[in-house]
Parts: structure tokens; C-alpha cells; sequence
């Protein structure tokens, strides 16, 4: 009898991933270190759910918070090696949306 059940890993990784606006906050991150107010501003997500979904991500250590000594302090975020290795799924993903998509 073949084992129908999904992996625990994939259930995961599809929760992570389908949460409003998380892909979107990655899709955004390949470009290059951010700021939350360009990162909100180009998503155009709300301030409280992108901390949230920010927070989500460092967690589960595909993005990077970095604070900047500074006055006023600075704070960016990027990808890790863990969340660029989504870059070849998110380009996929936009080209399947090119292709099979309306808007």
C-alpha cells in the first residue's frame, strides 16, 4: 500500500510560505538589503503585519535583521543563504504568472 500522506516538511514549508504577504516580503528582499518603510512601501502591506511576517522569517532564519549603531538607529533586512535558495521557486513562480495569469 502506497503511503498517500504528506511530508511534514512540505506542510511546513507550504505554511510559511502561504501566509499573506510573505512571499511577497521575500519576492521583495531578492532584490537586496531594505528598510521596513521600503519594504512597506513596495509591498504595500500594513506596518503591523509586515512586522509580524518580518518576525515569522527571522525565525525561521530566512531573513536577516540588521541594526545599525547609528543615530537615529538604522535597521535592515535581507535574505540568508536559507532564503535566497527560494530565489529559483519565486522566479518560477513569476514566470508561470506571466504565462497563465490575467490581471
Amino acid at each position: 500500500m502506497v503511503d498517500k500522506s504528506i511530508c511534514p516538511r512540505f506542510e511546513k514549508a507550504m505554511g510559511l510560505l502561504s501566509q499573506r504577504w510573505t512571499g511577497m516580503i521575500i519576492y521583495q528582499l531578492l532584490i537586496g538589503p531594505q528598510r521596513f518603510c521600503t519594504i512597506e512601501s513596495s509591498v504595500g502591506v500594513s506596518g503591523r503585519v509586515l512586522s509580524e511576517r518580518l518576525k515569522d522569517l527571522e525565525n525561521e532564519g530566512i531573513v536577516n535583521r540588521k541594526v545599525y549603531p547609528e543615530t537615529p538607529v538604522r535597521i535592515e533586512y535581507s535574505l540568508t543563504e536559507k532564503g535566497l535558495a527560494l530565489e529559483p521557486l519565486m522566479k518560477d513562480i513569476e514566470k508561470w504568472s506571466q504565462i497563465w495569469l490575467d490581471v
